[in-house]
């Protein structure tokens, strides 16, 4: 039942509009950081299950995954399979998340105004496009239940590390998620109390008469062209501003917008910057095995490359060859690097077999880095001067290593002959694997930097940064 009276308190608005400024700045300086981080430990955790999926064959791979343009963020497809198409089409949908959940971290702008209401409801889509707190073969969610299922199969018969990989993520995406849900709805309820206080703004004061929500969706369509009418808003507003429980019902909005005051900081522990660059040596030392089962595949492939029709005296050399037990004969293969900011390329030849040779060396130094290997017991005796040159010429290699790799996998795929096509294996799943290797040990690497960074600044300014 609505009051007599029908005039909003004037000093609400006032007080509402510093309120929101004050959730705005707390908003802008403290939570979308927070906020992005969690995302991009989001994207980055269901990126290695996607492409575990693929590496284990339990999806296909959408070959326009890469062409995808994406101008704005779209939740994939949520509703039931077409039986027949089934997996075709949780293909395509789990392609689309992982093109959807890279847009948002690496292209989105993290700013108040730009993630308004219908912006937030998409990210809270993707957010919750699959249930990973509730991952279960019978979910009720179409998508949530293939997923659980892909799951289970990918950690049958792995190996520990790759079970170790599968339960990291399956541990941070329901953290991540939990995490991200109590920011959105922070910002959603900071959007929420803007829309209102701009509607009060426009319509000015209303006689309690005039107060239905058609009346109030007619005016705010001459007085706020292409602002939407959201009836639930509306009707908060008018309980807020005309019913007997508006006051307590403003109290009840100023205490939600309420910045909570900082509590004093309390001693931080001793953090160990050497621990954090061993981390990422044993995160790029994780390659190894990666890096042996694209060796494999690449082998495999340059057999059925060599194995295509040949002369009888090419025949009779490589005869002569083995029973001299000589070298193989030298194989150059023409290889082709794109680069993909300056979209230029460059041509250069390889000579296969010095590469596998040192590929081979390689990946026995990598898994020298595992926790209690030989390379990562020397380490931990160095200098963190030391560790940090070791951590950054590792993942030099490592890239140029992925690099070269890149450029196999589209060599052998375009110069096989057309009838032997079917036999050469492809190793983008090992590849994006092996970028997860490279990104992660970065990350490590760049937190270390910016650690010491900021110690080194406090030092400055004459603050201990052990407090």
């Amino acid at each position: 039942m609505m009051a007599d009276t029908a005039t909003p308190t004037p000093n609400y608005n006032d007080t509402l509009q510093q309120a929101l400024l004050a959730r705005r700045d707390w908003l802008e300086k403290s939570e979308l950081a927070k906020l992005k981080e969690e995302l991009r430990l989001f994207q980055i955790s269901y990126s290695v299950l996607y492409n575990m999926f693929l590496k284990k064959k339990l999806i296909n791979e959408d070959p326009y995954k890469q062409e995808a343009k994406i101008s704005e963020l779209e939740i994939p497809e949520t509703g039931p399979f077409n039986e027949a198409k089934k997996m075709e089409q949780i293909s395509l949908r789990l392609a689309n998340y992982d093109n959807q959940l890279d847009f948002l971290v690496n292209f989105c702008q993290f700013g108040v105004d730009y993630l308004n209401l219908e912006r937030l409801r998409r990210i809270l889509g993707l957010v919750r496009f699959i249930d990973w707190v509730n991952l279960t073969p019978d979910s009720q969610s179409v998508n949530t239940k293939m997923v659980a299922e892909f799951v289970n199969n990918a950690k049958s018969g792995a190996d520990p590390l790759n079970l170790s990989i599968i339960g990291e993520s399956l541990t941070k995406l329901p953290k991540c998620t939990a995490a991200a849900l109590k920011i959105l709805k922070d910002l959603a309820t900071y959007h929420k109390e803007i829309y209102k206080l701009n509607v009060r703004a426009a319509l000015g004061e209303m006689p309690v008469a005039e107060t239905a929500t058609a009346n109030i969706k007619k005016k705010m369509s001459s007085q706020m062209p292409g602002v939407p009418f959201i009836q639930e808003y509306i009707e908060e507003m008018v309980k807020e501003d005309y019913s007997k429980d508006g006051p307590s019902l403003k109290e009840a909005v100023l205490k939600l917008l309420q910045v909570a005051e900082e509590k004093p900081k309390v001693v931080k522990p001793q953090v160990s910057y050497k621990d954090i660059l061993l981390d990422g040596i044993q995160a790029i030392g994780s390659a190894a095995s990666i890096m042996t089962e694209s060796a494999q595949k690449m082998d495999e492939n340059q057999i059925v490359m060599e194995n295509r029709k040949k002369s009888f005296w090419e025949k009779l050399l490589k005869l002569i060859r083995a029973m001299l037990r000589s070298d193989p004969e030298e194989v150059l293969v023409e290889l082709v690097y794109i680069d993909q900011e300056k979209g230029t390329s460059t041509r250069e030849n390889l000579n296969f077999h010095q590469f596998r040779a040192d590929l081979d060396k390689k990946i026995k130094i990598l898994t020298g880095m595992g926790s209690r290997g030989p390379v990562m017991t020397k380490l931990a005796a160095m200098k963190e001067e030391q560790i940090t040159g070791y951590l950054e010429r590792t993942i030099r290699d490592v890239r140029n290593i992925f690099k070269i790799l890149t450029a196999l996998d589209d060599y052998f795929k375009s110069a096989a002959p057309r009838e032997d096509r079917g036999k050469i294996k492809g190793i983008k799943p090992e590849l994006a694997s092996i970028k997860n290797c490279i990104l992660r040990a970065n990350q490590l690497r760049y937190e270390y930097s910016a650690a010491k960074e900021e110690e080194e600044q406090m030092k400055r300014l004459g603050i201990n940064p052990d407090t």
